[in-house]
């Protein structure tokens, strides 16, 4: 959430990046100015009348210890119209108090200004690619019908107990699984960030928190009986930790790790291109989360995107990094790495990570701050990012590794699985 001292100190700068998200702000940020005003005059005529109140009450006090009964009703009477005006302001103040924070929950975070414009997917910005795509033998097929073909996915198995977007692992696919996982919390944890095993539900005020509410409500599981959420991804549990904390700068930074199921209701998606695992309602994932100081979060991000590409390295899978256009960048996001694998059997990318920096934005709603050099208390800058989705990097490898003997386990992977080919 934007904080008011920010936006009433670069409203033009606010307004001209938004419109990088195709946004025209300048009504949204005039009536956030303009409820901020409204909302402090308010508050103003509020202490006033209390103030005196107070004075009142204590001239009242001493007119009756001297025996002036008279002059004592007569200020009395004044005394409770001051009562019943200070209800009133207390309502009005309650009023665009609640009216503003709406609104600010409706604005979303301001791109950074590398953040290139653009309105779709088809402007994202790539700024690097690594790896050689494979070239395949005749007759490779997309990773569902390798799924299919050596029994290791079952698709129509979990449609059966659950529906569509929650598949079933098996045999070496789910040890497969359990290996992806295993590494990548190994090497989050060999680069200093800590394990963490989180909840897979939330509340809603974790959800308001991260940004997840009220912006993606509708694409969130809702246990309606005890208004808990499941979780999208361990970002949300993960960043919650740090709500309503005063951090010492000294324990700047801090980065932790967490492997979670995330689910998703994904309204909308249909069609060949969420096919098999591509696009799913439950999942895995590994994250990795950052709180850091404002003057070394871009810095940190930057090593952030170096962790993945190194995972990504060590599988020895081909991919390229995007810089998310303003159309694509996400609600909380300032600025977002988007990384994607090559899937040969597809010819296509498939995104596998993102990783992004939301500055001050979720710290706000998180009340997440430090106490500076000076000792007052400043907002965190929080970071994300996925290290890795297992869906589609499982999807990459199943695709880009298949041979005519089956399917060869990158190098890396193999002390993990304990076998080096599914056939």
């Amino acid at each position: 959430m934007l904080q008011i001292p920010f936006i009433r100190d670069n409203k033009e700068r606010i307004i001209a990046n938004l419109a990088k998200r195709n946004i025209d702000a300048t009504e949204m940020i005039s009536e956030v100015i303009n409820l901020d005003e409204a909302r402090r005059t308010t508050q103003a005529q509020l202490d006033n009348t209390l103030a005196e109140a107070n004075s009142l009450s204590k001239e009242i006090g001493n007119l009756y210890k001297s025996g002036e009964t008279q002059k004592a009703n007569i200020l009395k009477e004044k005394s409770g119209q001051l009562k019943e005006l200070s209800k009133e302001l207390t309502e009005t103040l309650n009023e665009k108090s609640e009216a503003l924070s709406q609104l600010l929950y409706k604005i979303p975070n301001v791109p950074n200004d590398s953040v290139p414009a653009g309105s779709t997917e088809d402007d994202n910005e790539e700024i690097f690619r690594a790896g050689d795509i494979p070239t395949l033998y005749d007759g490779a097929v997309p990773h569902w019908e390798i799924a299919k073909k050596y029994d290791i996915i079952d698709f129509e198995l979990g449609n059966k107990i659950t529906g569509a977007g929650f598949p079933v692992y098996k045999g070496k696919g789910a040890r497969l699984q359990r290996a992806l996982i295993a590494y990548f919390l190994d090497k989050n944890t060999a680069a200093g960030y800590t394990e963490y095993q989180l909840p897979l539900m939330v509340n809603e005020a974790s959800g308001y928190g991260t940004g997840q509410l009220p912006d993606k409500e509708g694409q969130m599981y809702h246990v309606t009986a005890d208004n808990l959420y499941l979780i999208p991804t361990a970002e949300v549990p993960g960043t919650n930790i740090f709500r309503d904390v005063v951090l010492n700068e000294s324990d700047l930074p801090i980065g932790i790790t967490g492997y979670t199921p995330c689910f998703r209701r994904e309204a909308g998606s249909y069609g060949a291109h969420v096919r098999g695992l591509n696009r799913l309602h439950q999942f895995d994932k590994v994250e990795i989360l950052r709180v850091e100081h404002p003057e070394n979060s871009y810095k940190a991000l930057d090593g952030m995107v170096d962790h993945v590409k190194s995972i990504l390295e060590d599988l020895k899978l081909p991919y390229r990094i995007l810089r998310l256009c303003g159309g694509d960048l996400g609600f909380t996001s300032a600025l977002t790495f988007d990384f994607e694998v090559f899937s040969t059997a597809q010819d296509r990318w498939l995104e596998i990570s993102s990783v992004s920096n939301f500055e001050t934005f979720q710290a706000n709603r998180l009340k997440l701050r430090f106490k500076n050099k000076e000792g007052k208390n400043e907002l965190a800058h929080t970071l994300n990012g996925s290290s890795l989705a297992l869906p589609r990097v499982l999807a990459g490898i199943l695709e880009n590794y298949q041979t005519e003997k089956g399917i060869v386990i990158p190098d890396a992977l193999v002390p993990y699985t304990g076998f080096s080919i599914i056939d």
